[in-house]
């Protein structure tokens, strides 16, 4: 019989709680004996596992099931509010959602945290404890996905008639391991066992069609046949919106082929594989989120990720809005607008175009005009980036082979939009091949997706005032002169759920304490009444006393990960985000060789003087992004050194944090001072996670890059650490090394050759630190700009080290950097889109 620690330290058999505690179904119970009747039913009577176990992770599933079955009451109720009331409803559609752990947010949200902590006591376990159980959704991968999880987190909090698309990836990215040779991939395990989060919807399922061929009829309509056909079946996740009844759905797609594809003559005949080929062709459509497309193979099963995603989205959509009609009778597709917003979470969606033109087109039977102009009143455009390695460009033969019919609507789309070109705006005919959606060149014919997003949306926003303005100055500088008043800024934003009430519930209860009330978790403006407490001495203990405790979580679970121990007095100086070298990781690694180089070189009395500090660096790098990998290595590497020096491990440690994620972050950022968003200006569109940082007391070291720019208007230009070159003097600066004329500082020729000097080990690390030198090529020149902003960079770490040991200077500069936090609410950025682009309004369940 399993035996259960009890939290006073006793031992108590599973079946001596069962025996105290009545299993009874109660799913909407709110007193602890109650809610604790209602998780040992699910124990009992929805079991996952074999009978006699109530062990930590069977806790886990019953305490979800419980949590389920009020999240259930809730959603019927809301969605049935929304039958009835049939307000406009607007439609999320992302390749990525980067969900976290559900546990945690659902009863935060439904405000029964401290029932369901005394229910979980009477039954033997700890909620901590028990919360550990649940692996984080691998539906993402960085900051896109995080963004769509927050937004939903906030349709949902605001009450807005909202729901999320996504896919249900069986194994999401990869799970990131650190071994000798640096960064190795293995499959992520989130639905091992099962998610007990998702309802899956066996009545919601749609025919998704690849290939084939286009047949043109007698009337001269089109349709789109033969090819392979495969299933989307719905599952559904519930997302609770916090202190509501509003419960909306992340509606996730799985692919499916049906039992009549099964070939049960070739399977006899011991042909198994070709018997099941159908099958296994479902299953790689939701294998892994973004597989590698070095291959023509990886390309297809990428496109049809996208096209399953867009395509069962809009069947979807439209059944619901043909349903809410009642009668076909009463259908006015010119009223589809007026009920349904489409959002494309950057250009992985675009597909969504074109397909809801083949719907209203060939299954509906309007006319091209008509359909256009639903279409182009239904859906908007997020643009997520300025790189134009991410401005999604697709071959036109594998569309032509993949989707005919697609490729017939957008050459159509193109060249109506060529036509109005040269009939409105003879001025821009010139640059018609740069403006147009087919990039016809022999050597590589291509469809340029954001094009077809600009051409076809309403609305085109950007995500921080600076992307926005990159946007409309250099980017779609031409669109804009003719559609001036399709381009708007949302400047993104966080749950402040997540990523303050919950994973920092010591700082939280200060800041309530000292407003005077709890209402910033829904109106974070409120926060800027923390200005005039930030010289209070008391408040500034208990605020250090809420970092400390944060720092004290943090190094348990670097240790307990890492095997390595951090002093929390020292300076937690952290940079957390997917590896690219845009983001310049390699600035924040070359820094920490130069301080420890200059450690080494100093007497054990100048060390004293210096300020401790310990660098943590995670983020996981794409499997087959070279250079990436190198700089994982290398912070390793530099780690391993540095770590086990006795000179200097006083002062400095270095950490690869292993397999960064959502419920990852939620331990780093809390415990973090110091945070580094030091991408070179221009190439970030927002970042989130740097408002992550500054709502939590952290200080920022940055450029005046994406939202940077905001929080440090925001919080006041004395409290962020500023150094680097401006996105306006990028361009000259690349220039000027092109043509021979950069003049390297001496400090960042001594960090590359005390790296080349093999202080960090064997591995080869010339071809990185090539890529920092050299004046143009491809893989050279550093075009990233680490060498210009390399002597500010150390500059300004250097007003970070002074700042540091005034203690009073720093906790007011934490405490302002929290309270000019308010703008970057998620909240407020969907109050903004649900007013200004969707037209949407409040449906508040009763």
């Amino acid at each position: 019989m399993a035996a259960t620690a009890k939290p006073n330290g006793k031992s108590i058999t599973d079946s001596d709680i069962s025996s105290k505690i009545p299993a009874t179904a109660n799913p909407l119970a709110e007193e602890p004996s109650q809610i604790a009747s209602n998780i040992n039913y699910h124990a009992k009577f929805s079991p996952h596992f074999s009978p006699f176990k109530f062990q930590p992770e069977q806790a886990y599933y019953a305490t979800a099931d419980s949590v389920r079955d009020r999240l259930i009451q809730q959603w019927n109720e809301t969605y049935l509010h929304f039958h009835k009331k049939n307000p406009k409803q607007t439609y999320y559609l992302s390749m990525e959602y980067l969900q976290g752990r559900a546990l945690t947010n659902a009863i935060g949200n439904l405000n029964v945290q401290k029932a369901y902590a005394d229910a979980l006591n009477k039954l033997g376990h700890d909620l901590e404890e028990i919360r550990e159980q649940e692996k984080d959704a691998a539906l993402g991968n960085g900051g896109l996905g995080r963004l769509a999880s927050c937004f939903l987190d906030s349709m949902a909090t605001l009450n807005l008639p909202a729901w999320g698309y996504g896919l249900r990836y069986r194994y999401g990215l990869f799970k990131q391991r650190i071994a000798k040779d640096g960064q190795e991939e293995t499959a992520e395990d989130w639905l091992e066992k099962f998610s007990p989060w998702e309802v899956v919807r066996h009545d919601v399922v749609y025919p998704v069609r690849f290939f084939g061929r286009v047949h043109v009829n007698p009337d001269g309509s089109r349709n789109w046949v033969e090819g392979e056909v495969l299933q989307a079946l719905a599952y559904d996740v519930p997302i609770p919106g916090y202190k509501t009844k509003n419960t909306i759905s992340l509606r996730l797609w799985e692919a499916k082929a049906s039992a009549e594809d099964f070939n049960l003559f070739q399977f006899n005949d011991g042909q198994y594989e070709s018997a099941a080929q159908l099958h296994s062709r479902a299953q790689q459509i939701c294998a892994v989120l973004y597989p590698g497309d070095a291959t023509e193979d990886g390309k297809l099963l990428r496109l049809k990720q996208q096209f399953f995603l867009c395509s069962a989205s809009l069947q979807d959509i439209i059944f619901r809005f043909k349903e809410r009609k009642g009668s076909t009778a009463s259908l006015q597709w010119s009223e589809f607008p007026t009920k349904v917003a489409v959002q494309l979470n950057d250009t992985h969606p675009t597909l969504a175009i074109p397909e809801l033109m083949r719907l209203l087109l060939d299954e509906e039977g309007l006319g091209w005009d008509e359909a256009w102009a639903v279409t182009t009143r239904t859906i908007a455009y997020t643009n997520h980036t300025v790189l134009p390695e991410a401005l999604e460009k697709w071959s036109q033969p594998v569309m032509w082979k993949l989707l005919p019919r697609h490729m017939q609507i957008i050459e159509e789309i193109d060249k109506r939009f060529i036509a109005t070109v040269h009939a409105t705006r003879t001025d821009l005919v010139s640059k018609i091949p740069s403006l147009c959606i087919l990039d016809n060149s022999p050597q590589k014919p291509v469809v340029r997706m954001a094009n077809l997003c600009v051409v076809s949306a309403h609305t085109v926003n950007g995500v921080a005032q600076l992307h926005s303005d990159i946007l409309k100055n250099e980017l779609f500088v031409d669109y804009v002169s003719i559609w001036p008043s399709k381009f708007q800024n949302k400047t993104n934003g966080i749950t402040p759920r997540r990523w303050l009430r919950f994973c920092s519930p010591e700082l939280s209860n200060i800041i309530t304490k000292w407003l005077k009330t709890d209402q910033w978790v829904t109106n974070l403006d409120l926060l800027t009444g923390l200005r005039k407490f930030a010289d209070d001495s008391k408040l500034q203990e208990e605020w250090a006393s809420a970092k400390l405790a944060n720092k004290k979580r943090l190094a348990q679970y670097i240790e307990h990960t890492t095997g390595v121990q951090v002093d929390p007095s020292t300076l937690f100086d952290i940079q957390v985000k997917r590896i690219h070298e845009y983001k310049r990781q390699l600035l924040n690694i070359l820094g920490a060789v130069y301080r420890y180089k200059k450690l080494k070189e100093m007497s054990p009395e100048e060390r004293k003087k210096t300020t401790p500090r310990t660098i943590m660096i995670g983020g996981k790098a794409f499997a087959t992004y070279t250079n990436a990998k190198r700089i994982v290595k290398l912070v390793d590497d530099v780690g391993a050194v540095v770590n086990k020096d006795p000179e200097v491990n006083t002062h400095l440690k270095v950490v690869f944090v292993p397999n960064y994620n959502v419920s990852v972050a939620e331990l780093l950022i809390p415990g973090s001072e110091l945070s580094q968003h030091i991408s070179t200006a221009g190439m970030e569109a927002s970042g989130t996670s740097n408002m992550k940082f500054s709502l939590n007391g952290c200080l920022i070291i940055g450029t005046l890059d994406g939202a940077n720019v905001e929080i440090r208007e925001e919080i006041g230009e004395d409290n962020f650490f500023l150094f680097g070159a401006t996105a306006d003097e990028v361009p000259k600066l690349r220039k000027d090394r092109e043509n021979g004329l950069f003049k390297p500082d001496p400090r960042f020729e001594e960090a590359k050759q005390f790296v080349r000097s093999g202080a960090f080990g064997s591995y080869d690390y010339n071809p990185l630190l090539d890529s920092l030198e050299g004046n143009t090529g491809y893989g050279r020149g550093d075009y990233f700009l680490v060498g210009h902003d390399f002597p500010q960079y150390l500059d300004a770490q250097a007003k970070v080290d002074e700042a540091y040991k005034d203690r009073k200077k720093w906790l007011k500069m934490s405490i302002l950097s929290t309270a000019g936090s308010g703008k970057f609410s998620s909240d407020r950025t969907i109050a903004q889109y649900a007013k200004e682009i969707w037209n949407i309004e409040e449906c508040r369940v009763p």
